[in-house]
């Protein structure tokens, strides 16, 4: 990662990773116990916000104490409705109305309490994007490194390892380069951000002699070709501004 000197142009290149928007999301069941009773994707696969990714082995449960918290609330109401009646031909006495009355708000109350738990039973994808990994499939436990990954890989970046020496050069808008033996040829971008933190570079070169313990600022391209990139997610590559 070094800046070139000259007398017409000069510019910046460094080392840098592939990455969908906002990262790779690691998603996990509610606790680390849950067992994956049925898995809805696979990898590769796209999904859109709110997508079921897996039901849990507590469903079964969950789902049986939704119904029956529902029924006991419509009882509840019947019962309140009832006991309304009741009192205006001043049949019932206003302490069995106030009862009724608690009675169908506990029963509410135990309905949404169901419902959270049902919700728990089952495990969404939080943003639309592309199920990249899969940890833990049918009959298997979800562990600590969850169910799945996800990136919303309709958007890539490549996140570039800038010299803090080097960043005054970059800018937003800047035209990049990008550059990898993998690659079929070289990939355009623009910067998009610009890193505020600086810290130690965590990508490291091949070259025997690059410096390993370097302080750097991460600057955000987005790629003009996401599609080229879309299944190549931290792959390391080169990258070069341009004045």
């Amino acid at each position: 990662m070094t800046a070139a000197t000259g007398a017409l142009a000069r510019s910046v290149t460094s080392l840098g990773r592939i990455e969908p928007l906002n990262g790779v999301y690691q998603i996990a069941g509610p606790t680390d116990a849950s067992v994956v009773s049925k898995l809805w994707v696979e990898e590769g696969q796209m999904v859109e916000a709110g997508d079921v990714l897996a039901t849990l082995d507590s469903y079964g449960l969950r789902n049986a104490e939704l119904k029956r918290a529902e029924v006991n609330l419509d009882l509840a109401r019947k019962v309140l409705k009832r006991q309304s009646e009741l009192r205006v031909s001043s049949v019932t006495s206003i302490a069995r109305l106030e009862e009724a009355e608690r009675d169908a708000l506990v029963q509410e109350t135990e309905l949404l309490a169901a419902q959270e738990r049902l919700a728990l039973a089952r495990v969404t994808a939080p943003v639309t994007g592309q199920v990249l990994l899969v940890h833990a499939r049918e009959g298997e436990r979800i562990g600590s490194s969850g169910l799945l990954e996800l990136g919303q890989t309709q958007h890539m970046y490549v996140v570039a390892e800038v010299y803090e020496t080097d960043i005054g050069l970059v800018s937003k808008g800047q035209a990049v380069t990008i550059s990898s033996p993998a690659l079929s040829g070289t990939l355009n971008g623009s910067v998009e951000r610009i890193g505020a933190i600086i810290g130690k570079n965590d990508i490291l070169d091949l070259d025997p002699v690059a410096r390993t313990d370097s302080r750097v600022i991460e600057v955000f391209i987005l790629l003009d070709d996401p599609a080229a990139v879309a299944t190549l997610t931290y792959l390391q590559v080169d990258v070069e501004f341009h004045d």
